[in-house]
């Protein structure tokens, strides 16, 4: 905004990467070390702490009377986004019934989305403000959304299963009566902990951080690790941070124009995430990995090569094909890998690990994020289209390895999740279509290859024997 610029000088492409992406690298480092108090003191007080620390730096930028007043406005919200945001999905999975646990577990995300949009149309209006107050508003609001997400965390019930390993077996039955869980569900899967994970939930901070890379966790512990990172190297970050840029550089004008183009993306992005949160339980985790991670890597490269072809001009049939594709890679993004990852990340350890686990996971995403927003201006400066293929190439190895390693995990009670892992990686949808196709392929002699030919279960075998071995 150019009210900003007034406040705060010209910035170089450098530093502007620099002070949007400080958020991001602010929060690797507490959201690293978040899993072990949230085992202690509970994941509603972790979720809190974050939120107090977030409203110390909405209010800090809001304030801002100098650039490192801003940057350290924040450090502190990124801070108080490293503790809760992990934290938060941990809560959300341990609450849920396994049957809508995708489903829940994905309201963060959709959310986030409609902040994002909500973020969009209130730059667009605030922009006309002839004053400071242009860009200190938004900060504003910012504040007062995590005070109030401070204050629910007092008054929503606790995880029953983290009460549970800390042995309150009459608070977590209250918990569950008041999450309206079915009462055959928690019998035989949340109130049902077993002695040795009670046991290692009271050990030392640090060992909490070393047990994820236990033999029987280490390959979860990884897998997590990739998918919390790689959803965020795709590029998404870059296209929402700086939508007016891109719009701009597609032809559209600057500010007003761009802030509007960005809000449609927003709306897109909300009318996507909707049916994708709802669906969330219906596909498997796989499918929805798969489907994005072609739709990703596609659109990101339809557009490099569009740059590179040099077909995007003021006019003309080049600059749509670009915007529309902004889009759809938007709204491929929210409706698959936005949700998925965070998900999965939370859902794949037992109860004793989860947390250090997703903790450590989402920093890492923290640290790529920040990658993200740093690179993507300085990229756009030197050239048109090279950052459009570095995020279409990271997106199809995602696609390639999270196709090769990851077991589904849809439906299955967190309790039983670990055993998922030690069976052999199940097809589902397009790639049991096409093993099948492949089953009734003829052979030279004229006769159908049969299922004692080649199996399904060799085929997971091999899967289950490459993941044995990443582990």
């Amino acid at each position: 905004m150019p009210q900003f610029t007034e406040t705060m000088g010209e910035i170089s492409p450098g530093l502007l990467g620099f002070t949007v992406s400080a958020i991001m690298f602010a929060g690797a480092l507490p959201s690293f070390f978040s899993g072990p108090p949230a085992d202690r003191y509970g994941r509603l007080a972790v979720v809190a702490a974050g939120a107090a620390s977030f409203i110390v730096g909405a209010v800090l930028q809001a304030s801002a009377m100098s650039l490192a007043q801003f940057i350290t406005g924040r450090v502190f919200a990124g801070a108080g986004e490293g503790i809760f945001l992990g934290i938060m999905n941990v809560y959300i999975c341990e609450i849920s019934p396994s049957a809508r646990r995708g489903t829940l577990a994905s309201m963060p995300q959709l959310f986030s989305v409609l902040a994002m949009c909500g973020g969009y149309f209130t730059a667009y209006g605030s922009v006309k403000i002839q004053s400071s107050m242009a860009w200190r508003l938004p900060f504003l609001l910012m504040a007062a959304i995590a005070a109030a997400l401070f204050a629910l965390c007092f008054l929503l019930p606790p995880s029953p299963r983290w009460l549970m390993l800390q042995g309150r077996q009459e608070e977590a039955i209250a918990a569950v009566e008041r999450l309206g869980i079915q009462q055959a569900e928690a019998e035989k899967d949340i109130l049902h902990v077993r002695d040795e994970e009670v046991s290692k939930m009271h050990t030392s901070f640090f060992h909490s951080l070393r047990i994820i890379w236990a033999r029987q966790y280490r390959s979860r512990t990884i897998l997590a690790l990739f998918i919390l990172g790689m959803v965020q190297l795709c590029g998404i970050d870059g296209i929402m941070y700086y939508a007016p840029t891109l719009f701009a550089r597609a032809g559209l004008p600057e500010n007003t124009a761009g802030f509007l183009a960005s809000g449609l993306s927003g709306i897109l992005v909300v009318l996507i995430s909707i049916p994708a949160a709802i669906l969330a339980d219906k596909w498997g985790r796989r499918t929805w990995v798969i489907v994005g991670g072609v739709l990703l890597s596609f659109f990101m490269c339809l557009m490099g090569i569009m740059y590179v072809a040099k077909a995007v001009h003021e006019t003309g049939a080049g600059r749509w094909v670009v915007i529309i594709s902004i889009f759809a890679f938007a709204m491929s993004y929210a409706a698959t890998w936005a949700f998925v990852g965070k998900i999965y990340a939370s859902e794949i350890q037992p109860g004793h690990t989860r947390a250090a686990s997703n903790a450590v996971a989402q920093s890492l995403g923290f640290i790529t994020n920040g990658v993200v927003a740093l690179i993507t201006p300085i990229l756009l400066a030197k050239t048109a289209y090279g950052a459009y293929f570095l995020f279409g190439g990271l997106s199809f190895g995602t696609l390639v390895v999270l196709g090769l390693y990851m077991p589904e995990t849809r439906g299955e009670p967190l309790e039983s999740i670990q055993e998922v892992f030690s069976k052999p990686l199940q097809l589902h949808g397009i790639e049991r279509l096409l093993h099948r196709r492949f089953r009734s392929l003829p052979t030279p002699s004229g006769h159908e290859i049969e299922g004692s030919s080649i199996e399904l279960d060799d085929l997971s075998r091999t899967h289950a024997a490459s993941v044995r071995v990443m582990a």
